[in-house]
């Protein structure tokens, strides 16, 4: 009975939040609202008993979330906090797509024929699920986590040509900082 309460407590908080995307008036509050919704959403199926799917998931959306937020910072040149922005463009296309993408999606579960099960499931179901997904990709999987990281951190060092090091020496001690000029050359 708990468990059903705070499973169905956590599909409201995942919809609400994945409506707040669209309402609130800056990128840093949809970040934090999109990635609320998804953590809601990796909660439930750790509910279902999928550990390895929910664990993932919450790790996956929170660490897109954080890279979402680094991009926005360094090719946007914005304060994603501060920015005001309107998510609402375009509002007739896009309730117009979303409600034909729902009828087509709705009359396919509904009237498809479903197979019925063969078999039996097998005992681990997570182990088999993830088999069955990565297959004998695990090592590369692994090996992409790293690498993306690394893809990241350059991306973030070739796009900040000056840091506070630059500015302000090794010790972050120099006075006033070495701040360009208006005419392009420093103290």
């Amino acid at each position: 009975m708990l468990v059903g309460i705070v499973f169905w407590g956590l599909a409201v908080v995942a919809v609400a939040a994945g409506a707040a995307v669209f309402v609130v008036d800056s990128m840093a509050r949809a970040t934090y609202a999109l990635a609320l919704s998804f953590i809601a959403v990796g909660v439930q199926i750790l509910l279902l008993g999928q550990s390895y799917l929910g664990i993932i998931t919450i790790l996956m959306m929170v660490m897109e979330m954080a890279v979402m937020a680094v991009y926005m910072v360094m090719f946007m040149g914005m304060n994603p906090a501060l920015m005001p922005m309107d998510m609402t463009h375009g509002k007739k296309t896009a309730i117009g797509a979303s409600a034909g993408v729902f009828v087509l999606l709705a009359a396919g579960a509904l009237l498809v024929p479903w197979p019925e099960r063969r078999g039996a499931p097998p005992e681990d179901l997570t182990r088999a699920l993830g088999l069955e997904i990565m297959g004998e990709k695990m090592l590369v999987m692994a090996v992409v986590g790293p690498v993306m990281v690394a893809t990241i951190v350059a991306g973030v060092v070739l796009a900040a040509h000056r840091t506070r090091y630059d500015r302000l020496g090794d010790d972050l001690r120099r006075r006033p900082a070495d701040d360009p000029q208006p005419g392009g050359v420093g103290r």
